[in-house]
């Protein structure tokens, strides 16, 4: 090493990247008697390329497993690619330009194959070029042939037990990717739009003004709504009201989840327009009237409108009131409308056939189950909980796409019975494997489900998707150590495994939970290609080297969000350059020593003093998760200590051997 003048990252961190996978440096050994230490590793979703929150919380999470290494455990820590998904589905399409249902699901699901085989093993070496010290070999993909079995066997398992269960229901609806989505899968946009008071008429003929941001639900509303307390209003209960330019009359009724401070007071229930419609539709026993369907276009029941789109009906039949004069006035807002984290399309609320896993009656054993983990940082629990506490539906595992893990079920054509494969033949594709047995009725004629699951019912299994690469090593992996994730996700993967865990194993998926921030761009913004912001970490690695894109994520605490700044790159490089030049200055010194009595000088026991106290202080903040305090002690050391104060200091020793003797120069 010392050979060369000066110091080459890019010759450096690919021989040692090779190093290490040829002599498997970092592979778990099954035999070893060291004690476990498991990571629930984060499976990136294929995406093209890492991105550089991947370089910055990976990094971190790397920091945590070599520290672990060093202690003398031994590693369990695998690596996954998430990529069953919808993202998959759109990242196909992308750079494929095709469509999905043009193509058609055998040959879209075969494309789709083909273009992860194709991207994975370049997506995996962004992850080994940053330094990422993984055991490669424990390797798993959420659609690959392992984890479609124990997904399945998981969706078996629940349904057995009672906890999954299939109904026609309304259901949030993405229209634009033509499928159900969770309630994880959704995120609030602020987004401006119109207050519109219209009229409605009373079956005297005098006005009622009801005012609405979704004119294009009239033709769907099937009531009109006051609150009990309004004494305003309370004697229009029971009466009948026409809906304008549909004619429908509809009744007045009284509920106390009205908020008589939003427009006039007096609102009118579609169905759906959103969750306070599901919840007096079913209250109330009121009809089913669905004038937007599952494509997005408006359906037969909106007359004239039919077959439009949201946008273009809600314009029309604005313009038509206007003409009827049943427009009375509007008013520009701002409110926050639930989005498809995946599109960002409007979500609509569908009434569809689709299978839930039962778990709104367990929040209070969710948020229980929360105490028993150990956060890191502490406040990121609250989240957790805000999310628990928050939760408004059960969860809707079914979507409506090719690509994905099969919903292992056929159903009977004359009962409509429920037939699960055995566990010895998963994983099935039921649209192209056919059931061993006939129903209990006797009938040997099913129909298969086309449905695929929600890739979060697969990537919540991640402990099992791992472990169950080494199945006899159960008992010591499980509950794994360490879940680390961003915090983004606590929504989505963490409590999920919660679930998982909690439904499967009756245990907690992990006993520690590390939370990492996001990295924003210099001005603190998150990074997005519409704004020109996004650093590529393959630049950076170019540029720099990956241990200097390291030492910028390790500069930012366990759940603290971090601007890029490129001046922390180039202080990475002068760090290592600094330990380069101080270590072969060293080893040029070094030739001769054999090795030699404990430190008689005070300035060596000054040195070893502050190097003792640095090792226990470092330890001790390891233990904690808190790398940041690490990188900045052993900075101050490295800089200050050693190169600055005590190596200036020995150089006189080390020149003037005669003065001081050969000896202590050692």
């Amino acid at each position: 090493m010392t050979e060369k003048k000066i110091y080459d990252p890019k010759e450096a961190e690919v021989r040692l990247q090779e190093f290490w996978d040829s002599e498997g440096i970092y592979k778990f050994d099954p035999k070893s008697k060291k004690p476990i230490f498991s990571i629930d590793t984060p499976p990136p979703t294929v995406s093209g390329e890492m991105h550089i929150g991947h370089a910055f919380s990976y990094s971190q999470m790397d920091f945590i497993a070599r520290y672990k290494r060093m202690r003398g455990y031994n590693l369990f820590y695998p690596f996954g690619t998430d990529d069953n998904g919808i993202a998959t589905n759109l990242l196909v399409e992308k750079i494929k330009g095709v469509k999905a249902e043009k193509l058609g699901r055998e040959k879209f699901i075969k494309l789709c194959l083909e273009v992860l085989e194709d991207l994975r093993p370049k997506y995996i070496r962004d992850w080994k070029n940053i330094g990422v010290s993984c055991d490669w070999s424990l390797f798993y993909s959420t659609i690959d042939e392992h984890s479609r079995r124990i997904s399945q066997k998981s969706f078996i398992d629940l349904y057995k037990a009672g906890h999954e269960y299939r109904k026609e229901a309304p259901v949030t609806w993405c229209p634009k990717c033509t499928m159900a989505v969770s309630q994880v899968e959704m995120e609030d946009k602020n987004l401006k739009s119109t207050f519109n008071d219209i009229v409605f008429k009373l079956d005297d003929g005098s006005d009622l003004i009801i005012s609405t941001t979704r004119p294009e639900l009239l033709p769907s509303c099937v009531s009109i709504f006051i609150h009990p307390d309004d004494k305003k209003s309370k004697k229009l209960i029971g009466r009948k009201v026409k809906v304008p330019l549909f004619g429908q009359e509809v009744e007045i009724r009284e509920d106390s989840r009205v908020d008589p401070e939003k427009g006039t007071g007096i609102v009118m229930c579609c169905t759906f327009g959103d969750l306070t419609d599901i919840e007096w539709y079913l209250a109330h026993n009121l009809e089913l009237v669905e004038s937007i369907g599952k494509d997005g276009k408006m359906t037969e029941v909106a007359g004239k409108y039919a077959g439009m789109g949201i946008d273009e009906a809600r314009k029309e039949i604005l313009s038509d009131l206007k003409k009827e004069y049943l427009l009375k006035n509007q008013k520009e807002i701002e409110h926050a409308v639930n989005t498809h984290e995946r599109c960002g399309t409007s979500i609509e609320i569908i009434n569809s056939v689709q299978w839930f896993i039962k778990y709104l009656h367990l929040k209070d054993k969710f948020l229980e189950i929360g105490t028993q983990l150990n956060w890191n940082p502490e406040f990121m629990k609250n989240r957790y909980d805000n999310w628990v506490g928050g939760l408004q539906w059960d969860w809707c595992i079914s979507r409506q796409r090719y690509f994905g893990v099969p919903i292992p079920v056929w159903y009977c054509s004359e009962c409509e019975e429920v037939l699960l494969p055995d566990e010895k033949d998963l994983p099935v594709d039921p649209l192209n494997d056919s059931p061993k047995k006939s129903c209990k009725c006797g009938s040997k004629d099913f129909i298969a489900e086309k449905d695929t699951l929600d890739t979060w019912a697969t990537s919540s299994l991640t402990p099992q998707l791992a472990i169950e690469l080494h199945p006899d090593l159960k008992d010591k992996l499980f509950p794994m150590d360490l879940r680390p994730q961003a915090h983004d996700i606590i929504a989505f993967w963490l409590f999920n495994t919660v679930v998982k865990s909690h439904f499967h194993e009756n245990s907690i998926p992990w006993k520690d939970v590390t939370i990492s921030g996001w990295a924003l761009d210099p001005r603190g913004r998150k990074m997005s290609k519409s704004r020109g912001n996004v650093v590529r970490p393959q630049d950076m690695i170019e540029k720099y080297s990956s241990d200097a894109l390291r030492f910028w994520a390790a500069g930012s605490k366990l759940g603290d969000d971090m601007p890029f700044q490129e001046k922390d790159l180039v202080t990475g490089v002068k760090f290592v350059n600094k330990l380069w030049n101080a270590t072969k200055f060293a080893n040029m010194h070094l030739e001769d020593y054999k090795g030699r009595r404990k430190a008689s000088r005070v300035l060596d026991k000054w040195l070893l003093s502050k190097l003792a106290r640095l090792v226990k202080e470092s330890t001790e903040s390891f233990d904690k998760y808190s790398y940041s305090k690490v990188k900045s002690a052993a900075e101050a050391f490295y800089l200050g200590t050693f190169c600055d104060n005590y190596l200036e200091i020995a150089k006189d020793r080390l020149y003037n051997p005669d003065k001081y003797g050969k000896d202590l120069a050692y």
